[in-house]
């Protein structure tokens, strides 16, 4: 099926296209968990802990740093992606510059300052940024005319776009933007947000469900679950919400689409790799290994996950919340039963790593909202090795964030603890924000004490070794 740059171009020529939906229901069994399809690998060594551990400060200062990015030309120089509409630059020393490496924030949405979703929520580098200079950046510009019905209006307008680097190695072009892919977003919430290139040189893209709570309300369409209202999570020919996109941005203009991916020559918009997700907020890949691609995907009010992407898989929103049948009527109450298998026969595959929201009124390990993290490859922490760390952006509703790891396995829920850290008891004192990693590895944790995008308490720390 086409891709969604041709259906933009016809969608701003005037012409209205008419969507059928087909009703579609599944025989319904008690859940159960289901593997994820990549292929089984090694087990990783379970962490050792017994090392020392600790964050150290690299620079703070920032307002709401959401992750940390490298920039890959051998330079040792990392952006930090502030929400506000700033990237800046920290040079090989940890040092930030003094001007932004790029400032959109005359080109966004204004944003709220005691809490919002929106943003600048992504960059990444082209592979070969060092000899081509090209960057591609995700961020919420005011909403265009028009609404998701004929009576309400569109919330924002979701931009990704092109740029290049100046003369100045610091400083990115601001006229170089080109424009290669924008949706209407109905709400203001739910907006993912990763932008990486996967080991395969494609462009990767996190996209939430469109907003709002349990994937309907305006701007949100029917699906084939019919217990359930709503459904962009599992919609995947009306809009792109609730999906990893998968791009060729040497492919063609504005983008070219992998021949690969699942829906080419199928049912399907050809952009989506995966789907059925909530809000996607932040993946990776992991450097080593079999690359896998993890991603950490924000729960309505009982569960929190982290799943291992893989192409064409369906991750189950909002027909399921982790690994539990979830109802739009009673959210705070699971259903006994569910579909497990969807209308093009995809498994609803259920997440690696699995949290109870602060909500959930059983005992446990709980957060406000579970942030997606990277597996550590770095020589610092041995202890680490192959483990993927990810964090709590609060366990409680105020500064109270936590990191934690878990060992990747096989088939099932991953166990998981909590990384004790030297010089910091129970928490952080700060919400988790976002993530990031060096080329050799290391990670890098971005938190702020504000929930909202306003003051400038932000900081970015380094996982190290204590001394």
């Amino acid at each position: 099926m086409r891709g969604v740059g041709f259906r933009i171009f016809i969608l701003t020529c005037g012409m209205i296209v008419l969507l059928s939906t087909a009703l579609f229901t599944p025989g319904c069994k008690k859940t159960e968990s289901t593997a994820p399809l990549q292929e089984e690998i090694a087990t990783a060594p379970a962490p050792n802990l017994k090392q020392a551990i600790d964050l150290q400060l690299v620079e703070d200062g920032f307002v709401s740093p959401i992750g940390v990015v490298p920039i890959p030309d051998n330079s040792g120089r990392l952006i930090v992606i502030d929400q506000i509409g700033r990237l800046w630059v920290l040079d090989a020393s940890g040092n930030k510059l003094p001007t932004p490496f790029i400032d959109l924030t005359s080109r966004m949405v204004t944003l709220s300052p005691g809490f919002d979703e929106r943003g600048l929520l992504g960059v990444a580098f082209h592979p070969n940024y060092a000899s081509n200079g090209r960057l591609f950046i995700y961020y919420n510009a005011p909403p265009r005319a028009g609404g998701p019905t004929p009576t309400t209006t569109w919330n924002n307008l979701a931009r990704f776009s092109e740029f290049r680097i100046s003369a100045d190695a610091n400083v990115v072009d601001m006229g170089s933007e080109r424009v290669f892919l924008e949706i209407d977003d109905p709400q203001g919430n739910h907006n993912g947000g990763t932008m990486i290139f996967g080991p395969d040189g494609y462009l990767y893209i996190s996209i939430g469900d469109g907003g709002g709570a349990n994937d309907n309300g305006n701007g949100h369409v029917p699906d084939w679950y019919a217990t359930n209202t709503g459904g962009n999570g599992q919609d995947v020919e009306a809009n792109l919400w609730g999906s990893v996109l998968r791009l060729d941005m040497d492919g063609g203009m504005p983008y070219g689409i992998p021949s690969d991916n699942p829906f080419v020559g199928k049912t399907g918009l050809d952009e989506i790799y995966a789907y059925g997700f909530r809000n996607p907020y932040r993946m990776s890949f992991d450097m080593g290994g079999s690359q896998r691609l993890f991603l950490g995907d924000a729960g309505q009010i009982l569960y929190e996950e982290v799943d291992v992407v893989e192409k064409g898989g369906n991750y189950g929103w909002n027909v399921k919340e982790g690994t539990h049948c979830f109802s739009t009527a009673t959210p705070g109450t699971s259903l006994g039963e569910c579909p497990t298998i969807d209308p093009f026969g995809n498994r609803l595959i259920d997440p690696v790593i699995e949290m109870l929201n602060l909500a959930n009124p059983a005992s446990g390990v709980k957060t406000l909202t579970v942030i997606g993290g990277h597996v550590y490859r770095g020589n610092s922490i041995h202890g680490l090795k192959g483990n993927y760390v990810f964090a709590s952006f609060s366990k409680a509703g105020t500064p109270q964030g936590e990191l934690f790891v878990a060992r990747p396995a096989g088939p099932g829920l991953w166990p998981f603890e909590e990384l004790s850290l030297k010089s910091f008891t129970d928490h952080l004192g700060a919400f988790v924000k976002g993530f990031g990693q060096d080329p050799q590895g290391e990670i890098y944790v971005a938190t702020s004490t504000v929930l909202g995008p306003s003051g400038t308490s932000g900081k970015v720390y380094k996982l190290v070794a204590a001394e």
